[in-house]
C-alpha cells in the first residue's frame, strides 16, 4: 500500500507543477496581480505578484523531499507508547504508515491550494472556504487513527516487557 501512495503523491507533485507551469506559461497567463490570501469565508483579502505562486510548490517540494528522508530512520521516531521488542515492528510499520499518508495528503492538499489560488487568480472570485478546513481535519484524522492503532499495539503487547 505504501508503494501506492508513493505513486499517488509523485502525481500531486507532478499536478502542483503542472499547474503552476500552465498558469505562467498557459494560453490563460495570470496578470500583474493575483489574490494570495483568503479570508475565511473564501474572498481574496491579499493581492501579491504571479510569482509568489511559486512558494507553494517549493514548499510542497521541500515537505516531500524532507518526510522521504525522515521515513528513512524509523528507528530514531518518537511513539507516543513505549516501545517493546514485541511491539516494535508493529509500532514502525505504523508509523511508516501514517508518515506516508501524511504525505500523500499534504501534497495533494497543497495541490488543492494552488489550484484553488490560480482558479481565483484568473476569475477575480473567491475560493472554497470548506477546502481547508476539511483538507487539515483528513491530516489530524489520519495522525489519530495511527496514533489509536499504536495505543492498542502496545496494550496488545503487554506492558513491562523488555525495552527495545
Amino acid at each position: 500500500m505504501r508503494k501506492q501512495l508513493e505513486g499517488i503523491a509523485l502525481i500531486g507533485l507532478a499536478v502542483e507543477g503542472w499547474l503552476t507551469y500552465g498558469a505562467f506559461a498557459g494560453p490563460e497567463k495570470l496578470g500583474d496581480r493575483i489574490p494570495i490570501h483568503f479570508d475565511s469565508a473564501g474572498n481574496p483579502n491579499g493581492w501579491g505578484q504571479p510569482h509568489t505562486l511559486l512558494i507553494l510548490p517549493l514548499v510542497t517540494l521541500g515537505l516531500y523531499l524532507v518526510i522521504t528522508i525522515v521515513a528513512q530512520f524509523p528507528g530514531a521516531f518518537n511513539y507516543p507508547v513505549r516501545v517493546t521488542v514485541e511491539n516494535g515492528a508493529r509500532l514502525e510499520e505504523l508509523a511508516l504508515g501514517m508518515i506516508t499518508w501524511l504525505k500523500t495528503e499534504l501534497v495533494w492538499l497543497f495541490a488543492g491550494m494552488q489550484w484553488f489560488s490560480i482558479a481565483a487568480a484568473r476569475s477575480g472570485k473567491g475560493v472554497l472556504p470548506w477546502f481547508f478546513p476539511i483538507g487539515i481535519a483528513v491530516v489530524f484524522l489520519t495522525i489519530g487513527r495511527y496514533v489509536v492503532g499504536m495505543i492498542r499495539t502496545a496494550r496488545g503487547a503487554g506492558a513491562g516487557r523488555r525495552e527495545v
